[in-house]
């Protein structure tokens, strides 16, 4: 996200956000040298820990750098240095920084539109919302509702599917979600407090400590990759799969000036397609080591509260013990390593 000085420009929201400048068209060196030069900050809703999200951020800001021959620098602040992690879009609103990199759906409270912007529960999957988002008018109603921000947004990367969350407790009938405090983004929430759930939506770095103090029960972020670095596995024994609230989540990335409008789009659609290449193999990677050094004992259960993947320590599941509807599932989210699902239950 991010506002100019004299444009009113508006944000588009979209999972990715944080690889969007990774297909920015070349702009020649005469051109670049033309312009003046630009230093801004990009403020983040991710912690510095997350080398998805937050590694995604950093390398928007090198391209960029890269294809303006240095004329247009970007200073990437994560979560908590200059605001908080769900204050982005204010900061860039108020003019308080130039540009942020967030999900939408975490201001819904807002404007509930918002959701679309990233995902919604029982929604499009992640090939399914870049196709409407690039193809099907998605990006300019999108664009609309944040044209009331003054901000403007471009679509920049893709997490892909989500898993269903850390519990501390085991989910074995509905009746387990009453009272149950969640913490959880979009309108997901709207979806659980039908069942009795007492939804939260915190930032990422605070989602450990609040499993650890008991403050809430249990959390969704994002999937076994970025849950391993929040160390979520320590403090939560049962992990759920496959998510059901997030068949994608779309990142966003704001516009810098009006000169390079250009190059910005030329790098949002293809940064999606970056995020989503990168995240999926690092996500299949943390399902192998997810369910290591924690002091609960974590165990990959197949939805709420269905048949249970178990296997011995030092076993892989294989994918025939899993349901077609579940491999399927862990297959699109890139959570199947060639040998299988890894569920390494602690002794």
């Amino acid at each position: 996200m991010s506002k100019p000085s004299s444009t009113v420009i508006s944000r588009r929201t979209a999972v990715g956000f944080s690889l969007a400048a990774a297909g920015a068209a070349v702009a020649s060196p005469a051109v670049a040298q033309s312009q003046p030069a630009l230093k801004w900050r990009m403020v983040t809703s991710y912690p510095k820990s997350l080398d998805t999200l937050d590694g995604g951020c950093r390398l928007v800001a090198k391209i960029v750098s890269d294809l303006t021959d240095g004329q247009f620098q970007i200073e990437v602040f994560p979560a908590g240095e200059l605001v908080p992690a769900l204050g982005v879009v204010d900061a860039v609103q108020n003019g308080t920084v130039e540009m942020g990199h967030s999900a939408s759906y975490y201001y819904v409270g807002k404007e509930p539109a918002l959701a679309f912007d990233t995902c919604l529960p029982f929604g499009l999957n992640a090939r399914q919302h870049i196709a409407w988002m690039t193809h099907g008018g998605g990006a300019a109603l999108v664009q609309e509702v944040f044209s009331s921000y003054n901000i403007r947004v471009f679509p920049c990367g893709n997490t892909g599917a989500q898993m269903a969350g850390w519990f501390r407790k085991e989910i074995k009938t509905v009746d387990d979600f009453k009272g149950l405090k969640f913490r959880t983004g979009g309108l997901a929430g709207q979806v659980l407090a039908k069942l009795g759930v007492v939804t939260q939506q915190i930032g990422a770095a605070e989602i450990y400590p609040a499993l650890e103090r008991g403050t809430i029960d249990a959390a969704e972020w994002v999937g076994p990759r970025d849950d391993e670095k929040l160390g979520l596995q320590k403090v939560a024994q049962y992990y759920y799969a496959p998510g059901w609230a997030e068949g994608c989540r779309t990142e966003s990335l704001g516009q810098a000036s009006r000169q390079l409008q250009g190059r910005y789009r030329g790098c949002d659609s293809d940064g999606q397609f970056v995020d989503a290449g990168e995240v999926r193999p690092r996500q299949s990677d943390g399902v192998e080591t997810v369910g290591r050094g924690g002091r609960a004992g974590a165990r990959l259960l197949q939805g709420y509260p269905q048949r249970r993947i178990r296997c011995r320590r030092t076993d892989l599941c294989r994918t025939e013990r899993a349901e077609p509807a579940l491999q399927e599932d862990l297959r699109l989210m890139g959570c199947l390593s060639p040998r299988g699902v890894a569920v390494v239950p602690r002794q």
